[in-house]
């Protein structure tokens, strides 16, 4: 399109204000460059003159629009407030001097994750009230980044819209696969990884977990509750096909996930820590705390005396005070102008002359004392607190209101104007005020209008506000005219409360009374040599800090003109202030650097400005360090304009001393100005050292002027007792003086720390009685009492002990690239605590057209830039969509806020890297591992430490413990079921039960013993079987399960129970049922015709052919025909039946229990739980392995009790059977999975008041028991036993038991037995396999519950796993057992059993060595309780740790992976499921997250954050994915190795994955 030759400057008014507002449009990303084109053409096409080609010589006319001006600023030096030349210098030779590294891996991030998915719906009213930008992102820098606030305005209000996180559109299934990127070649990104390799930190110990290879695992598309089958992942095969077993010694696998992970590691290389000379030893702190760099440099000066300024001589025509000056000016010259306010078209036609100030003044005060509060609210009496609520364009009513409060003695309160909107910081706002106490706001018609009001019309109530009435002060009557304000108090009650944010983000009201209100003005009237008359511009904002106190409160006091530019306008026309000094001849001119900043843009209107008139440009935030590149450009632009150097005036304040310092106009001399170029090292270590003027990480330093008239200055040391610094010590700035604030509005404690502080020398000498006050700036007192400020305390960032300012961190961030990547320079940088040291966290808003890609690409160059000019590491560097960030009241960003979301998770990022690996080295040691410890020299090591050696057993197995009767004595099962079918025939052995409480199906000794030998005879006839072959039986739970278990039993053959698959997942579930049945070399198959359809089905035969089955027998149809005679095994020692199950860490173990196994468990059992025929037992769990099998068809037939079968799926159905049936057959011991606890609990939560009207009662219940083979999960336990408590369940009654592959049954709590004990742990011990108990709540504890009590005949050991030598009870170890039902071993394909011989008979290395003893695989410790045994004995209870598998092993300690989850799972509330698990010594951790996707980058810092936190590990990869994607087993337990197999192989379409660096 052709450019429109128009002469701007000669278009109507409103065309010209549209050309703005377009220009700010195009600037912001609201329209594009087309539309921009488009729109400003149709604008100027009435007015358009034929234009000649332009001329590109030196002496072309400045860009006349933003759009042009934006492209030509870059070519200008000055185009960012952080701007410094020798910055932007270091910062590119650091990148320059990277060399070529390893390439790390960019996150994965599913499509619709992406950042544009992101971006706010913006309305242009909001991004137009942001202060940190004009036109263009690499315009405006917020140049009051350095002082307490941000901006002018604190922090009273954000910026929130509902539409910033849109849900994930669509169903699971159609969402895109996760886009993995690589930048192979990225120069940026090697740059990164060599700081990250030079940086200080130690390599783990290299002791890698086991690696498989995994056949193609298949994800587990949905989770069928937690009964859904173990998928075809539960079984882990090698490449040949063959299953693992219990080994896992596959190659590596390679994908492109374990490809971004080696790229992580080879960026990751440390040169390793020196071995460690001794063991290990427990430590109070075992973190390492940062040494102190010998090398640091160290103040050297002498201690540093109180600093005086020149005496405070007060000029006799003063008024004696500020209302005596509203009343001489309001009299004498009641013409004068007093307010000029510009309009939005920059014309100053807003005027207010004393005489209207004076009247409308007394008009307020009038009407608040005597007409407020008529209609039945509260009234305003002197001494009463108001808010004032004006709006920034509108100083006119607020100083009425302001001078109105003053004269009734009523105490202002400024405030931003409340937004529903934006309410960063509006809450501590209203918090303030009501701890103030204030019921009326003041505020002005136009403003009232504008709020958002409720349905009868008043004002809405604002979160965290008080309730407030609103007075209007417009258009009031005159008070009458023998009214006179009410005579003053005392001079040292409040005049005005002016609101604060400490560093911790709350708000606070700092009071200024009278007489300080008063002397400041007179002291600033000294220093700037105030005089009546002048005209003063003010671009700041006139409720607070310094617009307050020159803008409103000395132009009053000295009867001076002082003309207002509204905040809007500057974003329009920012060169409006100039043109209003070179107007109005004004002599005094109020602004911040970025004021400045923007007027050298604004380049077509320098031709028209004059500063000759100009005696003291105030600079408001002089004492940022980066203002000095704006002042000095500034000063080059505009000296040929009549601006003299010496009119430039920084300025330093603080809310609590108020005024700190200023550089007295007109005093140019060399003792009087100064500036400093400072080692940025050195002010690290809080000393003052000169750098060479050309040094790359050097800082330049201007003076704020000297101490103010009046007042006394010192610094003290920063943290710590306020001890005197030295003359070369940087430390905060204390102000004694007669105007500063006296305290913090109702709070005693921290009002005294920084408001009456009394410094003393090192040696504990007081320095004076004088109290000072803190004004929480950093620096130093240079020659001559100049005042030297290099940073803020709100700034302050101490890591390692070295100290950062954000302000530093920001320029150098903004040095990278920012015009690419940053949008409008809105960087938040902060620390947070983790490891007891502070991190740096940077937080920038990216433009809208950044790509992934560029954005890392960038991240990586700041890594880069920061490690290498500031020698320290950012933890966390986080992106976020443009103008995103909160915002204050003038737009900048809300530093509090912003904390608060990251720390609460709830920022949204677009994208995260964090970079634990660099920064975090304060880890304790690792503990490595003496290889020449034996286990004699451990066992007299415990001997010597007079510990008691770790062993327990159940009691004793006689004679006595069985009837007299013989009949009871058989040795096999069988011969007990065809002697119960004869004895008692009718006797009720089994109920099963459906989802509605009614009995499906009942069996009697009888029916079952004729069922078991119709069966019997079918495998013989009809399947040809012989003795000794193994049969696959595939039921779903029930009694036809139990007759076909006795059918093979009765004719010789070896049953093998297995899980059928499941309907709705059969794809992924009938694999794994092949499996078992070809791994047990099953020859035929028992199973009903339900299942027998599911096979036949056709997505079925597409899985498993029809001909790869062995013989499938129906039992539904059953021949007549009698079995001959039962078979009787020859001893007792012979195969029973084998039990398959899937392990935590994958591997399919089948184990071989012998019929006299087989029997002395269920006797254990009998004796435990005390069983008879006349008992009713309830099963809510799965029937096909481990004790729960043992519970569903061994010990009813052994003991004669009666079992009441749930099958868990009717759980689902009806969470609420198995309580009822329990309740109905008043049944006193029961037994159930954790699993369905948990959908007990889940599904039941709301209902226990129903269920209770019902009739339910559970006080029946003495036993119910989680039949488990895990450590005790205590918190499902106990929210079981609250809720249920209702229903009269007793708190005792719930317990747990243990069995694994090698002894089924080991514990289980019996009806006599003591309760169970709990004891709490020290975490950090227990990773170096000590046991220390601690009390509840101390930190780093761990519950541990008693995993039941062992059964009789059953002897356990704790032993060392690698020694084999016997542990003390203060030590964490194997647990062995010795038991008459131990399994007898391994059953595999290949019948080589050498590998696990040992598995099933150990011995002790030390103490009894001649018992044999079976590995059980799982960690646990023993402890002798205070409770006493049924034989007279102190108890030992057996805690169960975890299993020896699954632990993790990092860093030379042993961690298992339920804490560390259960830790992670705390971190964020919608993280619903976790689990972690290791893949070359880095720690992966897998999260489920519960809500939108936009919401999983918050996730990695906060898991990040809380592992390193509590356990003291860093995390390598944090992977967020959808919830269900954890495949969980049938017992309820995490199988983590399917897990990593299916990350390994990219195949769990994962919402975001963050590798840590």
């Amino acid at each position: 399109m052709a450019d429109l030759n128009v002469d701007v400057s000669q278009l109507p008014e409103d065309v010209r204000r549209k050309l703005a507002e377009l220009s700010l449009e195009l600037s912001e990303g609201d329209i594009t460059q087309k539309g921009y084109d488009k729109k400003r053409s149709k604008l100027l096409a009435p007015y358009n003159i034929p234009q000649a080609p332009p001329d590109t010589g030196p002496s072309a006319p400045s860009p006349q629009t933003a759009a042009q001006r934006k492209a030509h600023r870059r070519l200008t030096r000055e185009d960012n407030r952080y701007h410094s030349e020798i910055r932007t210098e270091a910062v590119m030779q650091a990148l320059a001097m990277s060399k070529r590294g390893p390439v790390m891996p960019l996150p994965s991030k599913r499509t619709s994750v992406n950042y544009q998915g992101q971006q706010r719906h913006r309305d242009r009213q909001d991004s137009s009230s942001d202060d940190d930008s004009i036109f263009g992102e690499d315009v405006s820098r917020d140049f009051n980044r350095g002082g307490r606030f941000r901006d002018s305005g604190a922090s009273s209000s954000s910026f929130s819209d509902a539409g910033a996180s849109p849900h994930h559109q669509g169903g699971r299934g159609e969402r895109p696969h996760s886009a993995a990127y690589a930048i192979p070649g990225n120069t940026s990104r090697q740059a990164l990884a060599d700081v990250l390799q030079s940086s200080r930190h130690s390599q783990p110990i290299p002791q890698q977990p086991d690696v498989t290879n995994n056949a193609k695992s298949t994800r587990q598309a949905d989770r069928v509750g937690h009964y859904a089958p173990a998928h075809l992942s539960s079984v882990r095969m090698t490449s040949a096909g063959h299953v693992t077993g219990l080994q896992d010694d596959g190659p590596r696998h390679q994908g492109k996930v374990s490809a971004k992970i080696q790229q992580l590691l080879n960026t990751l290389k440390r040169p390793k820590r020196k071995p460690l000379k001794d063991y290990f030893v427990e430590e109070d702190d075992a973190l390492e705390a940062p040494q102190p760099d010998p090398n640091a440099p160290k103040p050297e000066g002498s201690t540093l005396t109180p600093v005086p300024g020149e005496q405070l001589v007060v000029p006799s025509g003063l008024p004696r005070n500020l209302e005596a000056a509203l009343q001489r000016y309001g009299s004498s010259t009641y013409k004068a102008n007093a307010v000029t306010v510009l309009d939005q078209n920059g014309k100053p036609s807003i005027n207010l002359t004393y005489g209207k100030l004076l009247s409308r003044t007394h008009k307020i005060a009038y009407t608040m004392l005597h007409k407020v509060g008529q209609k039945g609210e509260g009234g305003i009496k002197p001494g009463d607190r108001v808010a004032l609520v004006y709006p920034n364009n509108d100083p006119i009513s607020f100083s009425c209101g302001f001078y109105g409060c003053l004269l009734a003695g009523v105490v202002p309160v400024p405030v931003e104007v409340p937004s529903s909107r934006r309410d960063a910081g509006g809450q501590g706002i209203g918090f303030l005020l009501g701890s103030l106490n204030v019921q009326w706001a003041l505020t002005s018609e136009a403003c009232h209008k504008g709020m958002s009001k409720s349905s009868n019309g008043d004002v809405a109530n604002f979160k965290g506000w008080p309730k407030l009435s609103w007075f209007i002060t417009d258009h009031l009557s005159k008070p009458p005219k023998d009214w006179h304000p009410p005579p003053k108090q005392s001079e040292d009650c409040p005049a005005y409360v002016e609101y604060t944010q400490s560093k911790e983000g709350s708000t606070v009201g700092v009071k200024v009374t009278r007489s300080a209100m008063l002397c400041h003005c007179q002291t600033l009237t000294v220093a700037s040599n105030y005089t009546e008359g002048e005209v003063m511009v003010c671009v700041l904002d006139f409720k607070r800090d310094v617009g307050l106190w020159h803008g409103i409160l000395c132009s009053v006091f000295n009867g001076m003109h002082v003309i207002f530019i509204p905040y809007s306008l500057m974003k329009i026309d920012p060169a409006s202030w100039m043109k209003m000094i070179t107007k109005y001849k004004a002599s005094v001119g109020i602004v911040k650097s970025r004021d400045m900043h923007w007027g050298l843009l604004a380049q077509k209107d320098h031709k028209d400005v004059n500063f000759s008139s100009l005696r003291l440009l105030l600079v408001a935030d002089g004492a940022n360090p980066w203002s000095l590149t704006s002042c000095d450009a500034f000063l080059n632009a505009f000296q040929s304009k009549g601006l003299k150097s010496e009119a430039i005036c920084p300025y330093a304040s603080s809310s609590e001393a108020l005024t700190v310092s200023i550089r007295r106009p007109g005093k140019t001399s060399a003792s009087k100005t100064g500036r400093g170029i400072l080692s940025m090292q050195g002010l690290s270590h809080g000393v003052v050292r000169v750098d060479s003027e050309n040094s790359l990480t050097s800082l330049t330093l201007q003076d704020c002027g000297q101490v103010m008239p009046g007042a006394v200055m010192v610094v003290i040391k920063i943290d710590g007792p306020p001890i005197l610094c030295k003359t070369d010590e940087v430390g905060e700035l204390c102000v004694c003086s007669g105007y500063a604030g006296t305290g913090y509005w109702g709070l005693q404690g921290i009002t005294s720390n920084t408001f009456q502080v009394q410094p003393f020398h090192g040696d504990g000498r007081s320095a004076g009685d004088k109290m000072y006050v803190r004004t929480g700036l950093l620096g130093f007192l240079g020659p001559g009492g100049l005042v030297f400020v290099c940073g803020s305390k709100e700034g302050l960032m101490s890591v390692s002990g070295r100290r950062h300012n954000t302000d530093d961190i920001i320029a150098t961030v903004l040095a990278v690239e920012p015009m690419k990547f940053i949008y409008r320079g809105r960087i938040a940088v902060f620390s947070i605590p983790v490891l007891k040291d502070e991190r740096i966290v940077i937080i920038a808003e990216q433009r809208p057209d950044c790509t992934e890609e560029e954005s890392f690409q960038w991240m990586s160059r700041v890594l880069q830039a920061v490690d290498s000019i500031h020698q320290v590491g950012v933890y966390c560097l986080a992106l976020v969509p443009p103008n995103y960030l909160p915002k204050t009241p003038l737009g900048g960003i809300h530093l509090h806020e912003t904390k608060k979301k990251f720390l609460d998770g709830s920022l949204h990022p677009a994208n995260v890297l964090m970079c634990p690996h660099t920064c975090v080295t304060n880890l304790p040691k690792p503990r490595e591992h003496r290889p020449d410890v034996t286990p004699s020299a451990v066992h007299v090591g415990n001997i010597v430490q007079g510990a008691r050696m770790a062993w327990a057993q159940g009691r004793e197995l006689s004679i006595s413990d069985e009837d007299s009767d013989s009949a009871r004595k058989h040795q096999f099962l069988t011969e007990i079921l065809r002697w119960r079918s004869q004895t008692t025939p009718d006797h009720n052995l089994y109920t099963l039960l459906n989802s509605k409480v009614q009995a499906q199906l009942t069996m009697t000794c009888s029916q079952l013993h004729k069922r078991a030998e119709r069966i019997g005879s079918m495998l013989v006839e009809k399947g040809k079987l012989n003795t000794g072959d193994h049969v696959a039986l595939i039921y779903h739970p029930g009694i036809e399960l139990v007759a076909a278990f006795y059918g093979c039993l009765y004719v010789g053959c070896v049953p093998v129970t297995i899980r059928p698959p499941h309907p709705q997942n059969i794809s992924t579930t009938l694999p794994t049922v092949k499996m078992i049945v070809d791994v047990s070399k099953a020859s035929a198959i028992l199973t009903s015709s339900i299942v027998l359809k599911l096979l036949r089905l056709k997505e079925s035969t597409g899985i498993v052919e029809p001909k790869a089955w062995p013989t499938i027998l129906d039992t539904d149809d059953l021949p007549k025909k009698k079995l001959a005679a039962i078979y009787r095994a020859p001893t007792p020692e012979m195969i029973c039946y084998l039990d398959f199950s899937v392990s935590t860490t994958g591997m399919l173990a089948g184990v071989k229990m012998s019929h006299a196994a087989a029997t002395a468990l269920c006797r254990s059992i009998k004796l435990q739980c005390e069983f008879y025929p006349s008992r009713d037992v309830a099963l809510c769990l799965d029937p096909y392995c481990g004790l729960g099998f043992g519970l569903w068809c061994l010990t009813s037939i052994y003991s004669g009790h009666h079992s009441i079968l749930i099958a868990p799926s009717e759980v689902e159905t009806n969470p609420a059977v198995w309580h009822t049936a329990v309740s109905n057959y008043k049944v006193r011991d029961t037994f159930c999975s954790y699993g369905v606890m948990e959908l007990c609990t889940r599904g039941l939560g709301t209902s226990t008041t129903t269920l209770k009207a019902r009739g339910v009662n559970l006080s029946c219940v003495r036993t119910c028991c989680v039949i488990a083979e895990e450590r005790p999960r205590i918190h499902l336990t106990t929210s079981f036993t609250k809720l249920f408590a209702n229903l009269g369940l007793s708190p005792r009654a719930v317990s747990t038991s243990f069995g694994c592959r090698v002894n089924l049954g080991m514990c289980l709590q019996g009806a006599s037995c003591p309760d169970p004990t709990t004891v709490y742990v020290d975490l950090r011990a227990l990773r170096n396999d000590r046991v220390t108990l601690v009390e509840k709540g101390s930190p780093h504890s761990l519950c541990v519950m008693e995993s039941g009590k062992l059964l009789p005949g059953v002897k356990v050991v704790i032993a060392n796993p690698d020694t084999k030598g016997q542990c003390a009870d203060s030590h964490l170890g194997e647990i062995w057992v010795h038991s008459p039902h131990n399994a007898t071993g391994y059953y595999t394909i290949y019948g080589d059993e050498s590998l696990h011989a040992d598995h099933f008979d150990s011995h002790l290395a030390t103490g009894d060595a001649r018992l044999s003893y079976a590995r059980t695989g799982f960690l646990g410790f023993v402890r002798r309780t205070e409770l006493t045994q049924s034989d007279g004995e102190r108890h030992d209870a057996i805690f169960v740790v975890g299993a020896l598998d699954e632990t993790v092993m990092l860093r030379g300690m042993r961690y298992h992976p339920i804490d560390i989850e259960n830790t992670v799972s705390r971190s964020h509330r919608k993280i619903c499921e976790c689990a972690v698990f290791t893949w070359t010594n880095l720690l992966v951790v897998v999260v489920e997250l519960e809500g939108n996707e936009n919401e999983a980058l918050d996730l990695v810092p906060l898991v990040t954050n809380v592992v390193l936190e509590d356990h003291y590990l860093i995390v390598g990869v944090v992977v967020v994915v959808d919830p269900g994607i954890i495949p969980i087993n049938s017992r309820g337990e995490k199988q983590r190795m399917h897990l990593r197999d299916g990350f390994l192989a990219d195949q769990l379409d994962p919402i975001y994955v963050a590798y840590n660096m």
